[in-house]
């Protein structure tokens, strides 16, 4: 706990008095550009990542950056998404995945979730991603068509639907790589109309 304190130290006494218009301001408006949906794993920062400030992106992280297909009935990710999309106005929404993903990694490689059964339940959304994945035990192509199935599933939820058709909000489809630092960006139009 002592690390967390000391960041908590630097950031009131070094970053937030740089920044303290910015903050004034964030404290009143909250106008974020982008949904940034990514994984929960720790090594995966999207301010980091995309060197934005605060403010700037409205941040989704759920393991495997899982998005269910839209159902009737309120969950987190769903009201999530239709916060950004129908009241906070993002105009970009982007699902990035990541190397040496571990939920990827548990399908991939069909690991024994028995004694994490709500993982194994949440995985479940990752179904159309491993159909999707002609070899099994390849991690990379998984990762990658576990975006696409994302965006598809984005897709399906009516405000994203609704903002698409009036052209409000793009979909973009990214994979991280955590040993280079490499941002690759995937092709998204067949994603989308999968």
């Amino acid at each position: 706990m002592q690390d967390l304190a000391e960041g908590v130290a630097r950031f009131q006494g070094d970053v937030f008095p740089a920044k303290a218009e910015l903050f004034a301001h964030l404290a009143t408006h909250h106008t974020p550009h982008t949904l940034f949906i990514s994984c929960s794993d720790a090594r995966v920062v999207p301010e980091l990542i995309t060197q934005g400030e605060p403010g700037e992106l409205f941040v989704i992280r759920t393991a495997g950056n899982l998005v269910p297909a839209y159902a009737p009935g309120a969950d987190g990710v769903s009201a999530s998404v239709e916060y950004a999309v129908a009241v906070l106005g993002v105009r970009e929404i982007v699902v990035c995945g990541h190397s040496a993903c571990g939920a990827m990694t548990a399908l991939a490689e069909g690991h024994d979730l028995g004694g994490a059964p709500a993982v194994a339940t949440w995985l479940r959304h990752a179904d159309a991603s491993q159909a999707r994945t002609a070899a099994p035990g390849d991690v990379s192509t998984l990762v990658r068509e576990n975006v696409r199935a994302q965006l598809a599933n984005l897709a399906t939820h009516p405000s994203v639907a609704r903002a698409l058709a009036e052209g409000k909000v793009s979909l973009r489809g990214w994979v991280y790589d955590i040993g280079t630092g490499r941002v690759e960006e995937l092709p998204t139009a067949a994603a989308v109309a999968a």
